[in-house]
């Protein structure tokens, strides 16, 4: 059986039309399946529209939680409580569109436990579009592990890759193609050109956005931390070079730029090197916050995500 994931916030607009391309496409996967609506704290009529499909429908279940906790603990919801064979995470707003699903499927069935897509082109303005391509290049350049460019969440995923995101990396900061990358298994990507959103507003705001990717960011890369030394490194060697440069200066009497030691102060020179190193030191403090933020967050062991009610057809 094939379980489609979908985590739904305020997509009263789509929702129809997402749940007719869905069953208009379904002949053409030759498997059962189940679509898997996880409603992440919707506030307009999203639940309402869901709880009909997955009262008429056998095929729906909603998965209800019991407020808002983000796109990413709302998949996580989504593939625990999957039951297929394989596992199909996308978004709701069909950027990814339905009808692509048997490529995915058919690159299953021939042995690849991890089918994901990759982008070939995004209808969004230039510099969301730059922001995106920066931030895959970025992270594919400092990551710990190999994490494919250009690659979200739209994917297939075996049944035995989805028990280890769920029962092997128990989290709490969720990236969910960082942690499909780490778990590993026979991978291969698929391209597709992602479609505008159908309708409604995007729900990746700017500030969700830069959210996600430093969750990335420091959840699978340690070059943060390193960075501190390679700034120190990068910031000592030349201040010994320029500290030797005046002492000899100060020592033998020398001229600089046509002034004696006792024509320059050097009192310029110094407030703009302790302003340098003050605002690395702060930028570093801060980058070290990041991971300590994470560590009490880990610690804790909140549950990343609450389940309030399932919502299926009764049998």
């Amino acid at each position: 059986m094939i379980s489609i994931v979908i985590p739904i916030y305020n997509e009263e607009e789509n929702l129809q039309n997402l749940y007719t391309r869905l069953t208009n496409a379904a002949p053409s996967w030759n498997e059962d399946y189940e679509i898997v609506l996880i409603d992440d704290g919707s506030r307009d009529s999203s639940l309402t529209m869901m709880r009909v499909m997955a009262e008429k429908d056998a095929h729906v279940r909603v998965i209800k939680l019991s407020r808002n906790f983000g796109h990413q603990p709302a998949i996580s919801a989504g593939i625990q409580e999957a039951k297929g064979d394989a596992i199909i995470i996308m978004d709701g707003d069909l950027q990814d569109p339905p009808e692509e699903l048997y490529r995915f499927l058919d690159k299953w069935r021939e042995g690849y436990e991890v089918v994901y897509a990759v982008r070939t082109k995004r209808k969004e303005g230039f510099f969301k579009k730059m922001a995106y391509s920066s931030f895959y290049r970025i992270m594919a350049a400092i990551s710990d592990i190999e994490i494919p460019l250009d690659s979200g969440d739209f994917c297939v995923m075996d049944r035995k890759v989805v028990n280890v995101l769920v029962h092997d990396m128990p989290e709490q900061i969720r990236f969910i193609r960082g942690m499909r990358a780490y778990a590993g298994f026979k991978q291969i990507g698929v391209t597709y050109e992602r479609a505008e959103r159908a309708a409604g507003e995007v729900k990746y705001t700017f500030k969700k956005l830069v959210q996600l990717a430093l969750d990335g960011l420091f959840g699978f890369s340690s070059f943060p931390l390193r960075l501190s030394t390679y700034l120190g490194i990068t910031i000592a060697i030349p201040s010994l070079i320029v500290g030797i440069f005046f002492l000899v200066h100060r020592l033998f009497g020398f001229k600089v730029f046509g002034h004696t030691p006792e024509e320059t102060p050097g009192l310029a020179s110094l407030a703009v090197g302790m302003f340098f190193l003050g605002g690395v030191m702060l930028t570093m403090l801060g980058i070290i916050g990041e991971y300590i933020s994470r560590i009490y967050i880990e610690v804790k062991k909140r549950p990343f995500f609450v389940i309030d009610e399932v919502i299926e057809k009764k049998k």
